[in-house]
């Protein structure tokens, strides 16, 4: 209980000293849609409704977050990138920092098609993980950042409803073996650490049927 009381004290911080990275210049979606239209189309589709789930659905994500992760895949004075994808990164290498605020704008602006769970007899279980969490365990109620119907927090945490449950587990099991790091203040790398291969696919389940 020590540990969870911390960790959603941490939280609490982070949202607080990240509130002013949401934003300098006004983005532009019809410039993003451009940008749509001839880089991101092949994996998430014009629209950012993906029909792969091992490429996230990006309609209706959260602005802010949108762009920094695409700013993450980028390798910056020549240190590696915060986070680690080869096809992501030659997706943004020649991209501006104008281009990536567009294009996030553009994203966040679609409607998104949400996916659905498939395996119902996860769902009990991946509905205490995420309304309650495990105190035993450690582990904050996924609630606390991403919401109760999972719309995400600007702009440190992801609006998750509705997103393919292959791709949030695949992330989960990233973020386990730090294979994925670029989280805020290390939550999701402490989160995913106490995570059951049974947990994260039971959470992941009752994500995609979030509306």
């Amino acid at each position: 209980m020590i540990r969870s009381a911390a960790m959603a004290i941490l939280l609490a911080t982070t949202v607080i000293a990240h509130a002013a990275e949401s934003a300098t210049s006004k983005a532009d979606p019809a410039k993003g849609k451009i940008v749509a239209e001839t880089i991101c189309v092949a994996c998430h589709g014009v629209d950012g409704n993906s029909v792969d789930a091992a490429n996230p659905r990006l309609a209706g994500q959260i602005e802010e977050y949108l762009h920094k992760q695409l700013s993450n895949f980028q390798s910056v004075d020549g240190k590696p990138a915060r986070r680690n994808n080869a096809i992501m990164a030659g997706m943004v290498a020649a991209l501006s920092d104008e281009d990536m605020r567009n294009v996030a704008a553009w994203f966040a602006s679609q409607k998104l098609t949400p996916a659905a769970a498939q395996d119902e007899s996860k769902i009990a279980l991946g509905q205490r993980l995420w309304r309650q969490g495990d105190f035993r365990k450690g582990i904050p109620a996924c609630a606390g950042c991403h919401g109760p119907a999972g719309a995400g927090m600007p702009a440190q945490y992801p609006r998750l409803a509705g997103q393919f449950a292959e791709y949030t587990a695949s992330q989960l099991r990233a973020f386990r073996v730090e294979e994925r790091s670029n989280d805020p203040e290390r939550m999701m790398r402490m989160v995913a650490a106490t995570l059951s291969d049974v947990e994260i696919q039971a959470v992941s389940e009752y994500i995609a049927g979030l509306r």
